[in-house]
């Protein structure tokens, strides 16, 4: 190994490494005691998360909680086909779409009763709404520059992935208190929890039908990731050249790849021997991911930032669930 690669790929290497013995281990205790491994292994990340901060394992824990989770969202691409949309239905997929826009324009309307920026409504809404960290990026790129743009950013994404890892525990809890059937509880948690990899976590924590349907259900938000933003770009009129500067919307790669993977699951039949590998590959990705991501948890940093813009987020979030919950009886699924 040359001196120029060595510093880069050792923290990586020991970062990645970490997150596959946690994910080992969660595996081993989920074998043994039947409980979830995403749950196992998201309890035993949060346990070690010392190995993030200051050590050389950051680099490989971040790589691990977006890469590589990534690859394993996308392989679950081979265990659905076009077919299965129709589980949807348009009732659902119009569901999803008044969920997002009506949840940026609460938290418009909240950010301005709490006395905030408008465009923190936008971003938080917007985070909430869709997918997470990964549209609050988004969206922030897009947005107009200001002294607190980057503070406001950094905490939106410290909130949506904090209440986003409580949903993933508790609202599988919550479609049992509502007797939710397999199905609804998958878009009940599809439509809600904010960011991928705690879907995938809380819906295969049900069943692993439940994980397929709330996975679907996820990448169809996240699908209206480029509409939004860009409906965004437009209402802040930000000419061209700013678009391009900010590097603009761009449809994320594991979607690509998922819808790849489906359209091909779709079109011919493939062969038991590669979904199965594909499975145990895209499990194994999910739970180190979800490892990885339990490391980088710090609820503490929450709470120096000041109560409102969390009881905003809250709100954002009870709001998304509240309106899924209500809207469930009349899809006629």
């Amino acid at each position: 190994m040359s001196p120029t690669t060595s510093p880069r790929f050792t923290p990586m290497l020991s970062g990645i490494t970490i997150s596959i013995i946690v994910g080992l281990a969660a595996l081993f205790l989920s074998e043994h005691y039947g409980a979830p491994a995403m749950l196992f292994a998201l309890l035993l990340g949060i346990a070690v998360s010392f190995l993030y901060e200051g050590t050389k394992c950051k680099l490989g824990i971040d790589f691990t909680a977006s890469h590589i989770l990534r690859v394993g969202v996308a392989l679950l691409g081979l265990r659905v086909a076009f077919g299965d949309l129709l589980v949807l239905g348009w009732r659902t997929g119009l569901l999803l779409v008044v969920a997002i826009v009506s949840t940026i324009g609460v938290g418009m309307l909240l950010a301005k009763a709490f006395g905030l920026q408008k465009r923190f409504g936008v971003l938080t809404g917007g985070a909430v709404g869709i997918c997470g960290a990964s549209a609050a990026m988004a969206i922030s790129a897009v947005l107009p520059n200001d002294k607190n743009k980057d503070r406001d950013t950094l905490l939106t994404i410290i909130g949506v992935t904090a209440f986003s890892t409580i949903a993933m525990v508790l609202y599988p809890i919550v479609a049992g208190i509502f007797n939710l059937d397999e199905v609804s509880t998958s878009i009940f948690l599809g439509g809600t929890i904010h960011d991928v990899a705690q879907v995938v976590g809380a819906g295969y924590s049900v069943s692993e039908p439940a994980g397929d349907l709330a996975t679907l259900t996820k990448l169809v938000r996240v699908a209206f990731l480029m509409p939004v933003v860009l409906c965004i770009l437009l209402v802040f009129k930000l000419n061209i050249e700013q678009g391009v500067k900010a590097g603009g919307p761009k449809v994320p790669a594991f979607l690509v790849g998922f819808v790849l993977l489906m359209t091909i699951n779709s079109l011919v039949s493939v062969p038991e021997f590669i979904t199965s590998v594909a499975e145990d590959i895209s499990r194994f990705a999910l739970v180190i991911s979800i490892a990885a991501i339990g490391m980088k948890s710090n609820l503490s940093q929450i709470l120096t930032v000041g109560i409102r813009p969390i009881i905003l987020l809250l709100l954002e979030t009870l709001w998304i669930a509240g309106l899924i919950l209500l809207a469930l009886p009349y899809l006629s699924i």
